[in-house]
């Protein structure tokens, strides 16, 4: 299995994110991605990357941060990108539940990272919170060489329909193990080769690990709640998304 998405940078990981590795080695975690929320996580994202062999890293701005982006921060997240370790643009995208930074805003950092996208090979993280319809239009007015993920994927026919038209991978969490998870259809459609699993731990615990803080390692209850919902044994799901997670960040085992 592979984590396509956690924060090991947050306050709840990092002190003690040796342990949280061999916690995720022993559930069958074979590689984790640790999503950057700002430039200066960023760094520190990169930090631990580059001392775990099982770790990558990405460089971004969340939507949440948009509003206080400087310029010296997209120029840090334009450096950050060139450096190795660094395997995508993100976590970005639009979140119009909380609307910390004004949506014109948002929508114009959004751009820019998929620019970057474009511009440099490497695949955009996105993040689209009561934001379907606007988060769609950015897709598709970018330019067709920027591709990503759509991450924590809960429920939106036209997101769905334009990440699939587009080529784009589909990610699921913990929600899936939710009583109130709304997105089956969303899980069995997924083309098998787009799929990945992510925890966005510490965030969004799966049943039965529900009031703890949520680790890498918790990946393992979403790849069996999500093969149930498809039908498939755990297993092949699990190495099939480590598969999938490894093409899309460009990583080798």
């Amino acid at each position: 299995m592979f984590d396509s998405h956690c924060h090991l940078t947050d306050d709840r990981l990092k002190d003690d994110v040796g342990a949280v590795l061999d916690r995720s080695r022993a559930a069958g975690v074979t590689g984790v991605v640790s999503i950057a929320s700002d430039a200066e996580d960023g760094e520190a994202a990169h930090a631990i990357a580059l001392a775990w062999d099982d770790v990558w890293s990405t460089a971004g701005i969340h939507p949440h941060a948009a509003l206080a982006a400087t310029a010296d921060d997209r120029a840090l997240v334009e450096e950050l990108i060139t450096r190795p370790r660094v395997v995508a643009l993100g976590e970005t995208g639009l979140d119009y539940f909380y609307d910390t930074s004004p949506r014109a805003v948002q929508c114009d950092l959004f751009a820019w990272h998929l620019e970057h996208s474009a511009r440099s090979g490497l695949p955009v993280v996105v993040h689209s919170r009561d934001a379907e319809e606007d988060t769609a239009a950015v897709i598709r007015e970018a330019d067709p060489r920027a591709t990503g993920v759509l991450h924590c994927f809960a429920a939106g026919t036209l997101l769905f329909d334009t990440a699939m038209e587009l080529g784009w991978y589909i990610s699921f969490g913990g929600m899936v193990t939710f009583r109130n998870f709304t997105g089956h259809d969303f899980l069995k459609a997924a083309p098998v080769d787009r799929l990945l699993l992510e925890t966005d731990s510490p965030y969004l615990a799966p049943v039965p690990m529900r009031g703890r803080c949520n680790e890498p390692a918790y990946v393992a209850h979403t790849c069996a709640a999500a093969a149930a919902i498809r039908d498939v044994p755990a297993a092949d799901l699990g190495c099939t998304t480590d598969l999938n997670a490894r093409r899309f960040y460009r990583v080798s085992r």
